[in-house]
């Protein structure tokens, strides 16, 4: 049994959740807490985070790191979503809170934020057998997942959180626009974005997460007589804005009983979710009462129990297939180039010395190393690369995305130079991530360049610093040979090893 823990810094709060992991990966919540910091109100009006909200905000993590200290946390993970990933000071507050506690914050992406809202969402709601549409509606981001039979085949983020539709709506330019107008207005990119993603498909399941969402499920329970708080009809929610529209905000906060800080914010939020559910043909949004904390909690304890990360690498593998069959991947050649990139990443770890999750990055980066061949097989490294720049790879952060990205630019015979700006503003450790795993992805490419599949395995032996690379499969592979003969150059140079390159006479 271990204790973990997952923070969540949002736009309108901080949270801290504390769970007990059993072996067999079963949890239970010992703690969880909520600190009211709007880091949103700052970042959507200037940009930048104020010092009274930063010093807030690092007395939050240094009151967590006390509790996370007093349960006996063994791991713990924080995230950061928009309030702080669109502020132009976020490195500086990152800073002080690490300084301040050893806590290190991820700043994340839009995409890893639905991920992990996925993860715990399908642990307490079946998905299986649904197009389900799963909708998040935080502070400064509105999330959008279509989830088909439990896996996500599109994640994307908009900006029209509740605290930035408040804090735009009270610019001095927007004088006496109804609310409910300025919502609809914020509303329709991603109405049309999801439609189109949705083509045919019909919704057969609405869930909406967040704060805001779970407190109009409990609204209506209490207030309209519904047995339960998990589920909100469309007409409850008219009737909700209705009655909350009538009311001040001091109003909302002594009759229904609202947190000033969800006072506010909780009339676009019914608006957005109203729009929604119309948009998805849904009469009803199943609130499952669980979000961010608790899925980076669950990403957490998946680690502690396996060692690994099985539903995130799933994610990640059905991710770079829908994107390979988007850009008309030659699907063939793609998996085999995967499959030799393994066992040559396997047999050579006492020379790369990488953890297992960059085995996962190699092989995003080799089913989609030929991608750029959709827009020219020209320079198809180049194409492939801004493809891999504009199309996010759910399950990957941001960090591993960009070394996908190099090393599906310089797969071919170009190496990074110091013109190569992607590549060097890359961390001095990516970097290396990179040539290591290109020195890789370059011979397993060479392996099958004749598209045929001739090389179905490879066996690697070696002797100090000779290492021999033995090819077993049909006919006498010297072209296989060849080709993976000239781009080896870079594995010897990189390991200061000798490789010869043949065929089995197994």
């Amino acid at each position: 049994m271990q204790t973990i823990a997952s923070i969540d810094v949002g736009s309108n709060a901080i949270r801290l959740l504390i769970g007990k992991v059993e072996e067999n990966g079963q949890s239970e919540t010992l703690e969880n807490l909520r600190v009211p910091v709007r880091l949103g109100k700052d970042t959507f009006s200037s940009g930048v985070i104020s010092e009274p909200n930063m010093q807030e905000t690092v007395n939050a993590f240094s009151m967590f790191q006390k509790v996370i200290h007093d349960y006996g946390v063994s791991q713990f993970r924080a995230v950061a979503t928009s309030g702080m990933r669109e502020a132009v000071n976020q490195e500086i507050l990152v800073n002080r809170i690490l300084q301040a506690t050893g806590i290190q914050v991820d700043v994340i992406s839009g995409q890893e934020e639905a991920r992990l809202i996925h993860l715990a969402v399908s642990k307490a709601i079946d998905l299986q057998k649904h197009v389900a549409l799963l909708v998040d509606i935080g502070g400064g981001s509105l999330e959008a997942t279509l989830s088909v039979n439990g896996k996500i085949l599109f994640a994307e983020t908009y900006k029209i959180g509740v605290v930035r539709i408040l804090t735009q709506l009270n610019q001095p330019d927007k004088p006496g626009i109804p609310i409910e107008d300025f919502v609809k207005e914020f509303i329709e990119s991603p109405r049309r974005k999801i439609q189109k993603v949705l083509q045919n498909q019909q919704v057969s399941l609405l869930v909406g997460t967040g704060g805001n969402v779970e407190e109009l499920g409990e609204l209506s329970h209490e207030l309209l007589s519904h047995r339960t708080n998990r589920i909100i009809r469309i007409e409850d929610l008219d009737t909700l804005i209705g009655l909350m529209g009538k009311l001040s905000f001091e109003e909302r906060i002594q009759k229904l009983g609202l947190r000033p800080d969800r006072a506010d914010v909780i009339v676009p939020a019914a608006i957005l979710l109203k729009a929604i559910a119309k948009d998805a043909n849904r009469l009803e949004i199943a609130i499952p009462h669980t979000g961010l904390k608790e899925g980076v909690l669950l990403d957490l304890a998946e680690v502690v129990t396996n060692g690994a990360h099985p539903s995130r690498s799933e994610q990640v593998r059905i991710s770079i297939q829908r994107l390979g069959s988007k850009y008309g991947t030659d699907e063939a050649h793609a998996r085999h180039v995967v499959e030799l990139s393994a066992y040559i990443f396997d047999q050579t770890s006492s020379l790369h010395k990488l953890e297992p999750e960059y085995r996962l990055i190699l092989e995003a980066a080799a089913y989609l190393h030929d991608i750029g061949h959709f827009i020219s097989t020209i320079d198809h490294d180049q194409h492939g690369y801004y493809i891999l720049t504009a199309n996010p790879i759910i399950g990957l952060t941001d960090a591993q995305q960009a070394i996908v990205a190099n090393l599906v630019r310089f797969h071919r015979r170009q190496l990074p130079s110091p013109e190569d700006t992607a590549f060097h503003i890359l961390p001095q450790k990516d970097r290396s991530v990179v040539f290591k795993l290109l020195s890789i992805l370059r011979i397993a490419d060479g392996l099958d360049t004749t598209r045929s599949g001739r090389v179905k395995r490879v066996n690697i032996k070696n002797d100090l610093s000779a290492w021999e690379l033995d090819l077993m499969g049909d006919d006498d592979l010297l072209v296989e040979k060849w080709a993976a003969g000239k781009r080896k150059n870079l594995f010897c140079e990189l390991f200061g090893v000798s490789l010869e390159i043949k065929k089995s006479s197994d």
